[in-house]
């Protein structure tokens, strides 16, 4: 009995995509800025409520949004991950430009 299940293979003759890293890393990559070197991770939203450190307005549940840390905090990455802050993305975008 053949499968119900669609093939996921790319069809013959068909352009190969190009490996998306941000995907492939979970979201997860290193930014250096004029403000330090950060870990950053887009979130595609979460059931808890978080306060961006940039505008200081809510994030709601649900809402896709930046997760980024400091590498060079004070006590090492650890502590930067402790002290980690959740940002709306467009607030993490501009914050080069408010410093």
């Amino acid at each position: 009995m053949p499968s119900r299940r669609p093939s996921r293979k790319r069809p013959w003759g068909a352009e190969h995509q190009p490996l998306d890293m941000d995907r492939a890393l979970g979201g997860v990559r290193r930014v250096s800025a004029g403000d330090g070197e950060w870990t950053v991770r887009r979130v595609r939203g979460s059931d808890k409520v978080y306060t961006c450190p940039t505008c200081r307005q809510q994030i709601p549940p649900g809402t896709p949004h930046v997760v980024a840390w400091a590498v060079d905090a004070l006590g090492g990455e650890a502590a930067g991950l402790e002290a980690r802050r959740h940002w709306h993305s467009s607030c993490w975008e501009r914050r080069e430009r408010l410093r």
